[in-house]
């Protein structure tokens, strides 16, 4: 058995990174940004008004100054003149600030009589105006690599970005195998359940950014699964669930083999999910992973979300954040183990795993947060002590 470090990194030198394609802005959220996108324009374009009010030069910003009002500005029409000593504009958030003016009044701070305004005798000492690039400037860039949130589609937008280059979808085939399978909606017979495992690890690949596509249950059978491979043979990554071990009908591996697949590795040094095999299958990279439902979403979320990070030129690495146990914790075993965890809340949340582990129990991920990470070998921990987790 190797580790989960030394898995990791045969997993990614399975594959390299997708190539690019332009889309829409609007077709771009959770695409990763594989070129920087570049700012056309700068944003404010003018020295605009932070505040609906009216707007003065430097020299009548004195107690008690009375100012005539000489025109109007609202966002999208200015005011077309030059303002001079003793005159006001009155000015809505947006708008250009007037030639000649240099500071913006609050409307609340003046007192306003038709044409004539008059300021207070305590001034704001703020000129509550947006410089013109406050925001940014022609040219600006958001550099890439970068996975594109709703809130960089809106300064994309604002930086008159329509297309941005991104890294292609990596298209990723999900197997199930076993006579045990059907679909959910079906009745099982005797003996079986239903199939779960094809729907999370699709979703976790569509959630880091692939397009998954779910093939038929793949029956304990070689032509079973060679069909299956057959289907899945124009995809990026293959995985399958089940099947991986080393039983009578655990076939993915024989398989797999004799359709020329390379491997990498089988079996990691971890729990749940030591019957982890990896490999290269043509021009697909081929994860096998258990088939215990728990077994396949951990594994999943440490070897299969990093490679597919990593094929959209994202880093490939797990990132564990560090807190403190919320209770004790037995001495660990000789394989790395990730127990579900639940966070507590507060300012500085701890963790406490559950006192169920069983890989086959999946209702319990539902309700856990994060994986607690127990390195192999370690002892008895306590409450207080610092430890590491992947958040789910």
């Amino acid at each position: 058995m190797i580790s989960v470090e030394e898995a990791l990194a045969r997993v990614l030198a399975l594959c390299g990174p997708v190539r690019s394609e332009a889309v829409p802005l609007r077709a771009a959220l959770g695409r990763v940004l594989a070129a920087p996108a570049v700012a056309t324009l700068t944003q404010p374009p003018f020295d605009a008004a932070a505040m609906d009010g009216y707007a003065i030069t430097a020299a009548d910003h004195h107690p008690g100054r009375t100012l005539r009002l000489i025109g109007e500005a609202g966002a999208g029409h200015g005011f077309d003149g030059t303002l001079g000593p003793g005159e006001a504009v009155r000015i809505f958030t947006g708008a250009p600030v007037p030639q000649g003016a240099d500071r913006v009044l609050m409307q609340e701070d003046v007192q306003r009589a038709g044409d004539h305004i008059t300021l207070p005798a305590a001034l704001d000492a703020r000129r509550h105006i947006r410089p013109r690039g406050q925001d940014f400037a022609e040219g600006q860039t958001v550099a890439a690599p970068l996975r594109l949130t709703p809130r960089h589609l809106g300064l994309l937008a604002a930086m008159n970005v329509a297309t941005v280059t991104v890294a292609r979808r990596p298209t990723v085939a999900v197997i199930a195998t076993g006579d045990e399978l059907v679909m959910p909606g079906e009745a099982p017979g005797p003996g079986q359940i239903v199939c779960s495992n094809s729907f999370a690890l699709a979703a976790m690949a569509e959630e880091a950014g692939a397009e998954a596509r779910l093939l038929p249950i793949a029956r304990d059978s070689e032509a079973a699964l060679r069909q299956a491979f057959a289907l899945a043979a124009d995809a990026d990554v293959i995985v399958s669930s089940g099947g991986a071990s080393v039983g009578e009908h655990d076939l993915v591996g024989k398989v797999a083999a004799e359709l020329g697949m390379a491997r990498a590795f089988w079996q990691v040094a971890m729990r749940p999910g030591k019957p982890l095999m990896a490999g290269r299958m043509g021009n697909a990279a081929m994860l096998g992973l258990p088939g215990n439902p728990v077994s396949a979403f951990v594994t999943a979320r440490l070897f299969l979300v990093p490679l597919l990070a990593a094929m959209q030129g994202l880093p490939g690495g797990h990132a564990p954040r560090r807190t403190r146990l919320a209770q004790d914790v037995a001495a660990n075993g000789p394989r790395t183990h990730y127990m579900r965890a639940r966070l507590t809340e507060g300012d500085a949340p701890m963790i406490a795993p559950f006192a169920e582990q069983d890989s086959a129990i999946l209702r319990l991920l539902t309700e856990a947060d994060a994986l607690l990470i127990r390195p192999a070998g370690d002892g008895p921990r306590a409450a207080g002590a610092w430890v590491d987790y992947l958040p789910l």
